[in-house]
C-alpha cells in the first residue's frame, strides 16, 4: 500500500485525504488521539492535542509480520512514540482517548468490526472517530472489480494494491449506528478518472469540480466524522440558589375582590 501511495493516483489521493484531516481535526479539543496504521499520512499534524501516539499493525495485510519497531518506516515527530498492536485489542483503557483517525485502516484489516468496536470502546464520550476509505462504488472501484475478472483469467494488473476488502459508505454508517456513533459530517472526493499518469490526472482536474454536484456519492474516496454517543448520558449543571419571598408578601386586591364576590354569590 506504501508503494502504490508513490505513483500520481495515489499522491492525487493523499493530497485530498490530507486536507481533509486537516480540515477534521484542526477543532477537535482533548489531550489524548490515536491514529491507526499509515504513517505515510499524518493525520494528526493539524491537532493540537498534547498526546498523540500512531499504531502500527502486528501483521501486515499480506501477513508479513511486524514484531520489531525497527521494521516501521521513518515516523514524523509529531506521531512519536509508535506503538505495535492489534486493532481489535488496542493498549488502552476504556473512555480514554479522546479522537481516533482510522486512514484506510478498516479496509485493510483483518476484523474491520472488531477493530470499530475498539475504538468505541477506548472512544469517551462525545470523542471523534475520523475515518477515510475507497469506495467500491466509484469509477476506481469499477477498474479494481474489471481487473481482478482479467486477472482470474491470467492477464491484466489491478489499478489498486490487492490489500484487504473496501468497504461501502452506507455500509459503514450502518456499523457506526450500531455501536452507538453518530455521523457528524461526511464527504466524498477524488471524482477523476482511474488513470496511471500524472499528466491524464491533470487533464481530467475538471472532473473535482463537478463531481460533488453532479455525481456526488461516486468519488473514489470518503471521509466519514463519527461521534461516539452515549444513552442516557445527561450533563449535570449547578444547583440553581433558592428564590426567597417576604413572609409577609402583599395580595392583589383583584383577588380579594374575586374571593369576595363569589362567597356572596354562593351565600
Amino acid at each position: 500500500m506504501d508503494q502504490w501511495f508513490q505513483t500520481p493516483p495515489g499522491q492525487y489521493l493523499l493530497d485530498w485525504e490530507r486536507a481533509r484531516y486537516a480540515q477534521a481535526v484542526a477543532d477537535v479539543f482533548g489531550y489524548h488521539a490515536l491514529q491507526l496504521g499509515l504513517p505515510v499520512l499524518n493525520t494528526l499534524a493539524s491537532n493540537r492535542m498534547p498526546h498523540r501516539w500512531l499504531a502500527m499493525p502486528l501483521a501486515s495485510s499480506d501477513g508479513t509480520p511486524l514484531t520489531t519497531p525497527s521494521l516501521l518506516p521513518a515516523l514524523q515527530p509529531a506521531l512519536q512514540p509508535a506503538l505495535i498492536t492489534d486493532f481489535a485489542a488496542l493498549p488502552f483503557a476504556e473512555n480514554s482517548l479522546d479522537l481516533v483517525t482510522l486512514p484506510h485502516s478498516l479496509e485493510l484489516g483483518a476484523d474491520p468490526h472488531a477493530s470499530l468496536r475498539e475504538v468505541a470502546r477506548v472512544l469517551v464520550p462525545d470523542g471523534r472517530a475520523i475515518i477515510t476509505g475507497l469506495n467500491p462504488a466509484s469509477l476506481w472501484g469499477l477498474r479494481q472489480r474489471r481487473a481482478k475478472l482479467w486477472r482470474s483469467l491470467g492477464w491484466g494488473e489491478l489499478y489498486l494494491p490487492d490489500m484487504g476488502e473496501f468497504i461501502a459508505y452506507r455500509r459503514l454508517r450502518d456499523w457506526l449506528r450500531l455501536l452507538d456513533f453518530e455521523v457528524e459530517a461526511s464527504q466524498f472526493g477524488c471524482y477523476r478518472p482511474a488513470v496511471r499518469s500524472a499528466q491524464w490526472l491533470e487533464r481530467t482536474a475538471w472532473a473535482d469540480g463537478l463531481g460533488p454536484r453532479w455525481w456526488p456519492i461516486l468519488g473514489a474516496a470518503y471521509s466519514i466524522v463519527a461521534v461516539k454517543r452515549v444513552r442516557g448520558m445527561r450533563l449535570i449543571r449547578a444547583p440553581r440558589k433558592a428564590t426567597k419571598f417576604a413572609a409577609n408578601a402583599p395580595v392583589a386586591i383583584a383577588r380579594k375582590q374575586d374571593a369576595m364576590r363569589f362567597n356572596n354569590e354562593n351565600s
